[in-house]
């Protein structure tokens, strides 16, 4: 009898995990606004992810600050006053339209533009970052819909729109947008216009992107900062989290402690705030976990991306996945001797999670658990949604198929990810996470130690300026002040960490 009550207690959790909705909410309440960081009133059937998702996240141990509440609020009703199709939007159009320069004294309202750029990843972290810089500069921020943008997110903002008109004025511009535009921030600063002239033109395009080049990058200076100030709208490109950097300049730096006392919480919060699966990708979200991860007492998130000419798989990846998840006791080892290891009462159910564009990695874990006992006697399943061989990221099922991964991999337990990949940054941020990092391997062997612990959960800037503004000299911007550090994948990156990390 004990017997059977323990097995009908274990399969009556597992059917609350698994529906989620039924026995369980009426006896747990769930804080669906993660603690006032989301706004209530959304028609919840337009966007099923907006206040399901606390179904299926663990609860946060970070909490969002007073401060950033009352500032996404206030931002909210910015939004609400100036966004698409209000009359301070109209007559900033307008104004844009018209071609002419604009005085100091102009308009009520300011815009930031985010112009549709590079990889999902990179996508969802470049949105996080210039939404942070809307709200430490009091600007609007406007989305550039591209070709799937509507059809992976859900509106953020109540009332009013994210997404850029269809008939802004300079949309067709937006793809010619490079390092060399004369419309840019960088190439102006050549010309020598300065905050004394009498006027400005009416928008400004910024490249921040991996080809900036030193003129762009005093974007970063807190005097630069003066100037854009002035034009009313700003049209961004970027393929950078840059965050990291704004923690760097005095004008942010208070203003950033204040929102973000846990301060490697950044993209935690700006990414549960921002980005909700559309429904037809939550769809893909559910069903998933459902069928393959929600039985399961643990889960485990591997992500693996790999940067080499080829396509892959490749042997001392394989190794490099085993000695990682082995050695850091995330999976156990497997019994090859033959050695009958029976299921135990303190035997697990590990559901392995892994994400690649290729299948080979999976099958050699599915294979090795599958072929040998593991020592411990937990049973160990492993499950890939997609193998898509390439990246493609203009098709929109694609990309549906990546968000939807990198959100599966944010109900990990633990993660494990890849060196220099933005699609596992988004996944570690979104769940809070502390991923172990593959490094990046040279010569196509197994790097010794295979893996290391993130000391944040932040994501890591690929391309950060080393100048310092106030001196005008190169310095190495790492070293500044101790909660941005270098990041353990790029040597050069920055970084995000914690005040209680500080040396």
């Amino acid at each position: 009898m004990g017997i059977f009550l323990s097995i009908f207690k274990s399969d009556f959790n597992s059917i609350d995990q698994f529906f989620g909705s039924g026995v369980d909410q009426i006896s747990k309440p769930t804080d669906k606004l993660f603690g006032g960081l989301l706004a209530a009133g959304f028609d919840e059937d337009s966007c099923l992810s907006r206040y399901q998702s606390v179904l299926y996240q663990k609860t946060s141990p970070f909490k969002a600050s007073p401060y950033l509440i009352s500032k996404l609020r206030n931002y909210e009703q910015l939004h609400k006053r100036c966004g698409p199709n209000t009359q301070p939007y109209n007559a900033a159009v307008e104004q844009l339209r018209s071609g002419g320069s604009v005085s100091f004294s102009s308009t009520d309202c300011k815009y930031i533009v985010w112009v549709c750029y590079s990889g999902l990843g990179n996508r969802i972290l470049t949105l996080a970052s210039v939404f942070l810089y809307a709200l430490l500069t009091d600007r609007v921020l406007l989305v550039d819909r591209g070709k799937d943008m509507a059809n992976l997110f859900c509106e953020p903002f109540p009332e009013k729109s994210w997404f850029l008109p269809l008939n802004f004025p300079i949309t067709n511009k937006f793809n010619s947008f490079g390092q060399k535009s004369p419309e840019s921030y960088g190439n102006m600063l050549k010309k020598i216009i300065k905050a004394s002239t009498e006027s400005l033109p009416s928008y400004l395009y910024l490249h921040l992107a991996h080809d900036y080049d030193d003129h762009d990058k005093l974007f970063f200076c807190d005097e630069e900062q003066a100037l854009l100030n002035k034009v009313p709208w700003l049209i961004m490109k970027t393929d950078n989290y840059f965050v990291p950097s704004l923690f760097l300049m005095s004008l942010f730096e208070h203003e950033l402690i204040m929102l973000f006392p846990e301060k490697e919480t950044i993209f935690h919060h700006l990414g549960r705030y921002l980005f909700h699966p559309t429904n037809q990708v939550w769809g893909l979200i559910t069903r998933y976990y459902k069928a393959y991860l929600a039985k399961a007492d643990e889960r485990i998130g591997i992500q693996v991306r790999t940067f080499d000419s080829g396509p892959g798989p490749y042997q001392y990846v394989k190794d490099q996945i085993s000695a990682c998840t082995q050695g850091e006791k995330l999976l156990p080892a497997v019994d090859t001797k033959g050695t009958i290891v029976p299921p135990s009462e303190n035997s697990k159910l590990k559901a392995v999670l892994m994400t690649s564009l290729v299948s080979g990695y999976f099958e050699n874990v599915k294979n090795m658990y599958w072929e040998h006992p593991t020592v411990t006697g937990d049973i160990i399943g492993v499950h890939q949604p997609s193998h898509e061989e390439k990246q493609q990221t203009e098709k929109p099922l694609h990309n549906m198929k990546a968000w939807a991964e990198m959100y599966l991999l944010s109900l990990s337990d633990e993660l494990v990810t890849s060196a220099w990949s933005t699609f596992g940054y988004v996944a570690q941020g979104l769940g809070g996470l502390k991923p172990w990092i593959l490094y990046k391997s040279e010569n196509q062997t197994t790097p010794n130690p295979p893996c290391q612990r993130a000391m944040s959960m932040e994501p890591c800037f690929h391309a950060p300026p080393f100048y310092d503004c106030k001196a005008k000299k190169g310095i190495d911007t790492g070293k500044v002040v101790p909660h941005v550090r270098h990041c353990e994948d790029i040597s050069w990156g920055l970084k995000v960490v914690d005040s209680q990390d500080e040396l």
